[in-house]
């Protein structure tokens, strides 16, 4: 071989080994790039305003608008009635699951119970990784609602949680390892964040909750990539005496009287926010006032601003644009931090760029998101008795006398609970209808004149003792808890389109997209399809788990997804926990495709222990223990001590809870598990008496179960179902 064609053939190799190098490099590059989510920037989350970045979710509402609708139509119509489970991954926690998982690049990100972040494979359901950020289980005292969370956003390559206690931390998204975290409450105080963050040039937005507990609310802004603060706008007044942050401030203390910030004020940015970028505003629902009886807060009047508000800032500093007031001096728990959409709608002849939302009092709102200016207020609710129309010219709700409950108990429709809370609606561009998940409720509110503020309690200034040992009162109490509703609303029209009838409230939120769908979960285990033109149903499957949570879809490989948190849970559920049948199933990630060919486990058999008999106490001690059990333990353990699953069923325990009820509950020894101490407001005799009660309601549920065979017919909890149960046990008596 000569040394020209030895040279030649190195020379070759050498080539083939670069190309074979590069190519390599490129095939590399192009797994790293299908496999790694891409940064999310302020262009990726408006584009999905615009129907673009389909395959994607990429921020609490899908896009900026929070409209909820998707672009995609591989499911349609026609063909949803062959969706089948694709995967389901299991949280191995049954405390619920509230949340709207995003979907990035193939990378679905999804929160769960105590504020952890999940990171799972979009295709296959598969962990990645999971960050837990620790929330101390004996704070649990501290959070109104559950130890819930909605989700997380994406910015760059971080994804954002708000924790329970407070803090906003910053997690690497492909690593999950925390990049930063900031306290954005005051230590020692009852705040705490359930709600999604939101970011908007280059800056986390975060609000937070505890009106009950009486704090003063706020939103903050912090820099996306240090974590430092940007910004603060306080949503009521502070105390004169320490003067005031800004001219809206002092504007706003002008409408509060008395020693409002003695009590906190409220006001707190819990849930909802939205964001238009062409006018470069930010909206933020403000909550409800604190104490929530006005009278108490502010006894001489005035409509203290800003609660239950819309409002209107800069983003880049907080600067206040403009604000309109929901419901001045509002009195009935109702607020302004429910779902708000954007969108250009064609309003009375000409084009119109609105805000719209459907809060808890009933009415549905459009305002002119430029000007913040109403443009109508319909309600939408089955029933409002609080106020009978809005007066146009002045922009502010006409008020029914006697229904502020001031001097006499008054029956109202709705209750704070609402005519629809925080689970979210969703907005259809091509059929121009809302579609919210409604519910029907009313209750009894009467003036708390023995109001007292309990640092580590509820302080709502309403009255909320009620003797639930009394069968003939509980029968009553339940039948003002009435339905709940898929309704398809129509903004322009101002009415009603369609409505699917729900046998219980507390529904799951709703999902649009452009096949033509409406979804939605139920809380008593139903995940559904509809036409959303005319509500026919197409599909429907049963998840084992009541859904509160909010389906999304999104798109992998050839394959369009629909997925949903299936874990019922949190404040409402638990509140009411009464109207449903409880199973054994963790929390679970649910992900439907047309092809899908995965199901889920056989449902374990609950075991419900006989329960000890109930003390020989008197009547009034029962009532007793049945006044402080409402007073303090149902907003978690369930009216009438009926659990919704998510917590410990108080009837269903085992001895050894029973011999070592006082050691829990005024010792503190499940604090670490998440059950507070309640030393501070019940001694050893109340302690007993509400133990007595749990054991008459535990006796009650077991004869109906295994004796009267009750439960063996009845296929749901239901308000009415129970009732009918009360009124039998009574005439057995």
């Amino acid at each position: 071989m000569t040394i020209q064609s030895m040279m030649r053939n190195i020379f070759q190799t050498k080539i083939f080994t670069l190309i074979f190098l590069f190519l390599s490099c490129l095939l590399s590059c192009i797994l790293a790039f299908a496999t790694t989510p891409s940064a999310v920037d302020q262009q990726r989350i408006a584009l999905a305003d615009k129907n673009l970045d389909a395959n994607n979710w990429l921020s609490y509402g899908r896009g900026y608008s929070e409209q909820r609708h998707s672009p995609l139509e591989q499911i349609d119509n026609d063909n949803a009635r062959h969706l089948k489970l694709a995967w389901y991954f299991d949280t191995g926690n049954r405390k619920g699951l509230q949340g709207t998982p995003l979907i990035i690049d193939g990378v679905m990100y999804v929160t769960a119970a105590w504020s952890v972040l999940h990171a799972l494979d979009a295709a296959t359901g598969e962990e990645l990784w999971r960050f837990d950020p620790q929330v101390p289980r004996e704070q649990n005292y501290r959070y109104c609602c559950g130890v819930v969370n909605r989700g997380a956003a994406a910015w760059q390559d971080n994804i954002y949680i708000g924790t329970l206690d407070g803090r906003l931390i910053a997690v690497n998204s492909q690593t999950g390892q925390q990049v930063w975290t900031t306290q954005t409450t005051p230590d020692g105080e009852n705040y705490s964040i359930t709600g999604a963050p939101r970011v908007v040039k280059g800056k986390v937005i975060i609000g937070n909750g505890g009106s009950e507990y009486g704090v003063r609310g706020y939103v903050s802004a912090y820099d996306a990539l240090s974590g430092e603060m940007a910004w603060r706008f306080y949503t009521v007044p502070g105390n004169p005496a320490d003067g005031f942050e800004n001219p809206q401030m002092e504007l706003a203390a002008k409408t509060w009287t008395g020693n409002w910030w003695e009590h906190g004020g409220g006001g707190t940015v819990w849930d909802s926010m939205a964001y238009d970028p062409e006018l470069d505003l930010l909206y933020i629902g403000v909550g409800n006032g604190a104490p929530h009886n006005r009278y108490i807060r502010s006894p001489f009047g005035g409509d203290n601003l800003f609660l239950c508000s819309i409002l209107a800032l800069k983003p880049d500093t907080g600067e206040y644009v403009w604000h309109y007031q929901e419901i001045p001096a509002e009195t009935w728990d109702y607020t302004a931090t429910q779902t708000i959409i954007l969108a250009d709608i064609d309003w009375r002849g000409e084009k119109r760029k609105v805000l719209m939302q459907a809060p808890k009092a009933g009415f549905f709102y459009i305002l002119d998101r430029a000007t913040g200016k109403l443009l109508s207020a319909e309600p939408y609710a089955k029933k409002v008795s609080w106020a009978s129309h809005y007066d146009m010219e002045t922009g502010r709700p006409v008020e029914i006398e006697g229904q502020d409950y001031a001097e006499a108990p008054a029956m109202v429709y709705p209750i704070g609970i609402g005519a629809h809370n925080w689970h979210p609606m969703s907005y259809n561009p091509n059929t121009g209808l809302i579609y919210i998940p409604a519910q029907h409720i009313g209750g009894e509110l009467q003036q708390d004149f023995n109001y007292q503020r309990y640092p580590r309690h509820w302080n709502t200034g309403v009255n909320t003792d009620v003797d639930m040992h009394n069968a003939q009162l509980s029968q009553t109490l339940m039948q003002t808890f009435v339905e709940g509703s898929l309704l398809a609303w129509d903004p322009i029209k101002q009415e009603k389109v369609w409505e699917v009838a729900r046998p219980l409230i507390g529904n799951g939120g709703t999902l649009s997209t452009a096949g033509n769908l409406v979804f939605q979960g139920t809380v008593d285990g139903w995940f559904a399809a509809y036409d959303a033109r005319d509500g026919s149903e197409r599909w429907k499957y049963n998840t084992q788990n009541g859904i509160v949570g909010s389906p999304v879809s999104y798109a992998t490989g050839d394959q369009q997804y629909i997925a949903v948190p299936a874990g019922r849970g949190g404040g409402l559920s638990q509140i009411i926990g009464l109207q449903h049948k409880v199973t054994n199933v963790n929390g679970r990630i649910l992900a439907f495709t047309l092809t899908g060919q995965a199901s889920l486990p056989p449902v374990p058999e609950m075991q419900i222990p006989k329960p000890p008999p109930i003390p020989d106490v008197s009547k009034e001690v029962l009532s007793q223990g049945a006044i402080s059990y409402s007073r303090f333990c149902s907003r978690c353990h369930g009216t009438n001590v009926v659990s919704d699953g998510a917590i410990p069923d108080l009837r269903h325990l085992d001895q050894i809870w029973h011999d070592n009820f006082n050691k829990v509950v005024l010792e503190g020894m499940m604090e670490q598990a998440g059950m507070p101490r309640f030393d501070d407001v019940l001694d050893e005799q109340s302690a007993d008496a509400i133990h007595a009660f749990i054991l008459e309601q535990a006796n009650q549920d077991y004869q109906l179960r295994y004796h009267a065979n009750w439960w063996s017919k009845t296929k749901q909890w239901s308000y009415q179902k129970l009732a009918n149960a009360l009124k039998y046990l009574s005439e057995l008596q």
